[in-house]
């Protein structure tokens, strides 16, 4: 059975006039403009997604500072007030730095990571999601946070836009060991769609549930970034693959969009 997960916040809320600036970056909207993650949302439920990502990639102490927790069960609220009953709300948990500079992982992550999860759970979130964790020790730590909760955990590692923060090897490694330690799938995402198959076949090795959502490559490949309906369907080509390949958990990340949604759902119609 394939589940299909919503798209990005950040890279819409932009596409959607919202500023978001560093430190908060996607969940500055949660002050400035509830009303727009909210929407957001909803148009991902709209195009048939049925797992909603909590604005709370960064609403976390480093980031948010004391109103950190205000900010998470916000984002929390936020997603299950705007999507159908029934539709599944995984809470975001990220790097604490940055998701494409490994290097600047900390070197004990724990505490921070285990706040945000024990809030995501008791806000009551269906689901955590640690994702975009360039650094597989810094992942791993996550999942074992996230699943002290009891909810299901899915892991989601990125090799970065250019495929090149973490090999296929590493990948496979790290999503192994995600699994025994508690997680109940296994992702890769926010690597560009056209260079993700060969993390895919990795996934495939795992022996769990695993999926895909990929960001839109450069502006110039035509397949997001405020794209028409024929760069939604080139990267639900893409998707199809995966699928083909044995994905059950699609969906996007950075550039993409409910069109892009949209496209997967009626890609995976035609295909059944």
């Amino acid at each position: 059975m394939l589940t299909i997960l919503d798209g990005p916040m950040g890279t819409e809320l932009a596409a959607r006039g919202v500023p978001t600036p560093p430190p908060l970056w996607s969940a500055l909207a949660l002050d400035r403009a509830p009303e727009v993650v909210s929407a957001i949302h909803h148009d991902y439920a709209a195009a048939g997604a049925t797992v909603h990502t909590a604005n709370t990639f960064r609403t976390k102490r480093r980031s948010a500072g004391a109103r950190w927790e205000v900010l998470a069960r916000r984002a929390v609220a936020l997603a299950r007030e705007a999507v159908p009953a029934g539709h599944r709300i995984a809470g975001s948990v990220a790097p604490l730095e940055d998701c494409y500079r490994p290097d600047l992982a900390p070197t004990n992550p724990r505490p921070e990571h285990r706040e945000l999860c024990e809030v995501l759970a008791d806000a009551g979130v269906d689901l955590i999601l640690c994702e975009t964790f360039p650094h597989v020790g810094e992942a791993l730590v996550a999942v074992e946070e996230a699943a002290r909760t009891g909810l299901p955990v899915w892991a989601a590692f990125t090799a970065g836009p250019d495929a090149d923060l973490l090999t296929p090897a590493e990948v496979l490694a790290g999503a192994r060991e995600a699994a025994a330690r508690g997680a109940s799938a296994v992702l890769i995402n926010c690597t560009k769609a056209t260079r993700t198959r060969t993390f895919v076949d990795k996934l495939a090795q795992v022996g769990i549930p695993f999926g895909v959502y990929a960001n839109a490559g450069a502006v110039e490949e035509g397949m997001g970034w405020g794209v028409t309906t024929r760069g939604a369907e080139l990267y639900a080509d893409l998707a199809e693959a995966w699928i083909q390949a044995g994905a059950t958990i699609v969906g996007g990340c950075c550039g993409t969009s409910p069109l892009h949604v949209r496209a997967i759902v009626e890609r995976a119609r035609m295909i059944r």
